[in-house]
């Protein structure tokens, strides 16, 4: 049997940009993806603190040190530039895995560089 536990969170990362005529994705700055372990085209689940949203899309690596929350595509409706939101993975393991694990979480200020791990 497998569980589904939380595997990366970058917490109140702010959206730089909404691109609605681009292919779907969300494009984070490398720098946040190496600091939580996501990797390019793994699947993610955007929380918009602002408004309540919630949608799930897949990663584009960003240009690392830009700061950069851009949310493409149709899901670009669902958010605002300035809008606040949390961005998070998950990950099935066996419970005796789980019981190990520890996700990593960041916590971004508001040009979405790291304050804290």
């Amino acid at each position: 049997m497998f569980i589904e536990l939380l595997k990366s969170k970058i917490h109140r990362a702010t959206i730089t940009v909404a691109n609605l005529n681009y292919i779907g994705s969300i494009t984070i700055d490398e720098n946040l993806m190496d600091a939580v372990n996501l990797i390019e085209n793994e699947r993610v689940h955007i929380y918009d603190i602002n408004n309540g949203e919630r949608f799930d899309t897949y990663v584009i690596k960003g240009e690392r040190g830009s700061g950069v929350i851009a949310i493409n595509g149709a899901a670009a409706r669902k958010v605002a530039p300035g809008d606040l939101a949390i961005i998070a993975s998950y990950a099935s393991m066996t419970p005796e895995e789980a019981k190990t694990f520890k996700p990593a979480i960041i916590f971004p200020d508001h040009q979405n560089k790291i304050r804290t791990t």
